[in-house]
């Protein structure tokens, strides 16, 4: 056992922890004030959730042994109920229970991403329900084409071995995944009441909590990009650096976009120009060197930042923008490493600029966009039957007045009946 490295992954997986409550503040903060415990509920209650089935099945269809050798689903009864996760292997560097709670959080988090994507009118039963479906048919079999490598005796993912594109921490398996999920459950679901070209629905209520969950989720990234290294060394390093310089170029990639399209920059812009750069590098951040991180955030946040304006145009209403950033995002940051991608980063395979010519690109666009068309054509149908049987929109009446009060029964602010201080009373004096 590797203590260093060990110590490492424990911290990693409480820094992406972190992510769970900065995407419910990032999330939160862009709906309307009738809306943001509901998107804080769906947040936390997908956790919640995923976390559960990872413990049954989800750890071992996604990194036991591939079925039949062919790469596409784990053996769900290898470590059923995370049997054999807490035995002591002296040969592994990491202890596999570290490595099973750090993959639970991934799994998590890229169920939560979608329902930004549909905030203000879903159900929250109807969210739940189709979480658990969407991570059992969709996430799971997409982590083990990405993330199961082969080993000794163990056959892995066909993405990852047989090939051979670079995925380093999730930007098939999260952000197109969840990216292209999204796009399906909104055509199933429809457009908010009132949602018009000019701006939505409705307009973000609390841009300071859109900044602090950016924030949270910006610091928690570390630990998801750089823990997915798997050891304390120089990978890492190399990693933690490439994730902060693609978010600060492409924040001000997003910026300089909104600034000469709109006239102005803006603080929502800001942030969402720094997740969209944490998506860009995602997949590249040990494929490519530091002032390849630095040009890949630039047009990831550029890119993204046009990316978010096609909803308009071909009119599916993406609440916050989850396609724009995430899908459109992890498609860039994919395929950049096949021409950004340098030997001399960790994963040691030259892009298209540097001498590699076009074989990487190639693999890097058979990955993306077979996680694209396997995860929208199967969420499309989730999404469809359970419209059929249970529903899955809330009615008009309850989308107009808020679905925290009446899917939750709370609001987030007491406005109504604002407390009044009694007077205190004077103090008696002496004589």
């Amino acid at each position: 056992m590797d203590t260093g490295s060990t110590a490492w992954m424990l911290a990693s997986t409480a820094l992406v922890c972190l992510m769970v409550p900065g995407l419910a503040l990032f999330y939160g903060g862009m709906v309307a004030a009738k809306s943001v415990l509901n998107m804080i509920m769906m947040t936390f209650g997908s956790v919640a959730l995923v976390g559960c089935i990872w413990v049954v099945y989800g750890f071992s269809a996604s990194f036991g042994d591939s079925i039949g050798g062919a790469g596409i689903l784990g053996d769900v009864t290898e470590y059923f109920g995370m049997s054999g996760v807490m035995t002591d292997d002296p040969k592994a560097v990491i202890p596999l229970s570290v490595f099973a709670a750090f993959q639970a959080l991934f799994a998590a988090l890229t169920a939560a991403l979608i329902c930004g994507a549909i905030s203000d009118r879903i159900k929250f039963g109807a969210w739940m329900a189709f979480t658990g479906i969407w991570v059992t048919v969709v996430y799971l079999p997409v982590a083990h084409w990405v993330f199961a490598f082969d080993g000794k005796g163990v056959t892995g993912g066909w993405i990852v071995n047989k090939l051979g594109a670079i995925d380093f921490a999730g930007g098939t398996a999260v952000h197109i995944n969840s990216g292209a999920a999204a796009l399906a459950v909104i055509l199933v679901l429809g457009k908010r009441i009132g949602w018009k070209k000019e701006g939505g629905a409705e307009r973000p209520h609390n841009l300071p909590l859109v900044m602090l969950g950016a924030g949270l989720l910006w610091f928690g990234w570390f630990g998801f990009n750089g823990g997915s290294a798997l050891t304390s060394s120089n990978t890492a390093s190399v990693v933690v650096l490439n994730t902060f310089t693609a978010t600060c170029s492409a924040m001000l990639g997003w910026l300089l976009v909104e600034k000469l399209r709109d006239g102005h920059s803006t603080s929502l812009g800001a942030a969402s120009g720094a997740i969209a750069g944490l998506v860009a590098i995602t997949p590249s951040c040990g494929a490519v060197s530091p002032l390849g991180a630095l040009a890949l955030g630039a047009i990831g946040g550029a890119v993204c930042a046009l990316a978010v304006g096609l909803k308009y145009k071909f009119g599916y209403d993406d609440s916050l923008d989850v396609v724009g950033i995430h899908l459109v995002g992890g498609i860039t940051g994919t395929l950049l490493v096949g021409v950004l991608g340098t030997a001399d980063a960790p994963n040691g395979v030259d892009g298209l600029l540097y001498g590699g010519g076009l074989s990487l690109l190639g693999k890097q666009a058979v990955g993306a966009f077979a996680v694209l068309a396997y995860s929208f054509c199967l969420t499309w149908v989730i999404a469809k039957a359970l419209d059929k049987t249970m529903g899955l929109r809330v009615r008009p009446e309850v989308e107009q007045e808020g679905v925290d009060v009446h899917l939750h029964a709370e609001s987030a602010y007491d406005l109504t009946h604002p407390q009044t201080l009694e007077p205190t009373p004077a103090p008696a004096v002496a004589g």
